[in-house]
């Protein structure tokens, strides 16, 4: 299982404290970790397939106050896709009119037929990168036939949520899209400043669990849509991993 941490503020808050905290779970989660931090410039995406407490690189980056309003932290226990640079998270890619959607995900996606036909498209083996060209398609697509795209991305996670665990946190520099189908495994802060959103709490503040199987939509740390509440609550299954080891063992 991996770690998500995400913000979407309203105001500048100092973030070293919770990803210091955040990365230091690394050794249960050894196989990569990464760093997105957004801005009017766009995202910067900084990451290693390596444990985050044994990386140099992220030792000094974290010396540096890390301050953006919207930031998406990951450190990866890999269910599918080996210990490589590509497997890693945060995912980013570009729509037709040029917004860059950053996303990361603590999950597992046993079967959903929309996102086989991007495996040969995508640049690692993971089925979190397959999930964000999935939205991307659907979002131009949003665009192209002037679809309500809260509706649009709402019914996606309906759908997708049946029989997968899907924790995910995304993007677009501007809103912060949230979905969890998982016991206990997404929390949220609420702050002055905004809100952050972690796996588990990072620190002995008033960390409250973020509500399920619906997706959120922040803009700025403010709640502006919840979507459709479905019962697709994801249990533990030693069935479903035995039969995606099968499926993709030759990626």
């Amino acid at each position: 299982m991996c770690e998500l941490f995400a913000t979407s503020l309203n105001d500048h808050l100092i973030l070293n404290d919770y990803l210091n905290e955040f990365y230091s779970h690394s050794n249960n989660h050894p196989h990569g970790w990464g760093l997105a931090c957004l801005s009017h410039q766009g995202v910067n995406i900084e990451k290693e397939p390596t444990r985050a407490i044994d990386s140099t690189y992220l030792h000094k980056r974290l010396n540096v106050p890390i301050d953006n309003k919207i930031v998406l932290a990951h450190i990866r226990y890999a269910t599918m896709g080996t210990m490589e640079y590509e497997n890693s998270h945060p995912f980013t890619l570009e729509d037709h009119f040029g917004h860059s959607w950053t996303l990361i995900h603590n999950g597992t996606i046993f079967k959903y037929a929309p996102l086989e036909s991007y495996i040969n498209m995508q640049k690692g083996a993971t089925d979190s990168e397959r999930i964000l060209y999935y939205l991307l398609d659907c979002i131009n697509n949003s665009y192209i036939f002037h679809k309500d795209l809260f509706k649009v991305l709402d019914q996606i996670f309906v759908d997708m949520s049946k029989g997968n665990k899907l924790n995910v946190i995304f993007t677009d520099g501007i809103r912060v899209y949230v979905h969890t189908n998982y016991l206990s495994s997404l929390y949220y802060l609420q702050k002055a400043e905004g809100t952050l959103f972690a796996t588990v709490p990072l620190s002995d503040e008033d960390w409250q669990k973020v509500p399920m199987n619906c997706l959120l939509v922040y803009n700025q740390g403010h709640l502006i849509y919840e979507g459709t509440h479905h019962h697709h609550v994801y249990y533990d299954n030693q069935k479903d991993f035995d039969q995606i080891y099968q499926t993709y063992s030759g990626l």
